[in-house]
């Protein structure tokens, strides 16, 4: 019975690349200077911080076009609020989206009901989601039907079996 995973991951070298890219060009850009600005990618997040909150927004969208650049996607991405720093400086969190969640699990399975193709079925497995069909094309379909909705978060198709 053919089958695929579908995952939701985010590549961390590219990722990492793409916060260095950010953090060399804050360090060199004349709009950035004395502002210490900065970029840092921590475990599951990546913190941003800045004089205020005009140039944390700035340095969102340096991030941003690094990110584009790289083809990261950007709904990997969960802006936190922004929070006040030491010496009056703006801090904010941004959250990575990796895995999906048993919500969204949840919400892809009834998208793949909703399309009523004949003989698909998915099961969850932990961050990530199996379905299984009795014919290849009925997957390719559910595949193609996948990519055009957005679920909100970036979904990706692994280990296409036969």
């Amino acid at each position: 019975m053919p089958t695929f995973d579908v995952v939701s991951e985010v590549d961390v070298q590219e990722l990492r690349n793409a916060v260095d890219q950010a953090r060399r060009e804050l360090s060199t850009r004349f709009d950035f200077k004395g502002t210490d600005s900065n970029v840092e990618l921590k475990e599951n997040e990546i913190e941003l911080e800045s004089a205020s909150e005009d140039r944390l927004r700035a340095v969102a969208q340096v991030l941003e076009e690094k990110l584009v650049r790289r083809k990261v996607s950007l709904k990997v991405l969960t802006y936190g609020k922004v929070e006040e720093a030491t010496k009056g400086r703006a801090r904010q969190h941004v959250a990575l989206n990796v895995g999906i969640s048993d919500e969204k699990a949840r919400e892809i399975g009834k998208f793949l009901k909703s399309l009523s193709i004949k003989g698909v079925q998915h099961q969850v497995q932990g961050t990530q989601l199996r379905v299984s069909g009795k014919k290849r094309d009925d997957l390719q379909a559910a595949i193609q039907a996948m990519r055009e909705h957005d679920f909100g978060i970036p979904l990706q198709f692994a280990n296409f079996r036969d």
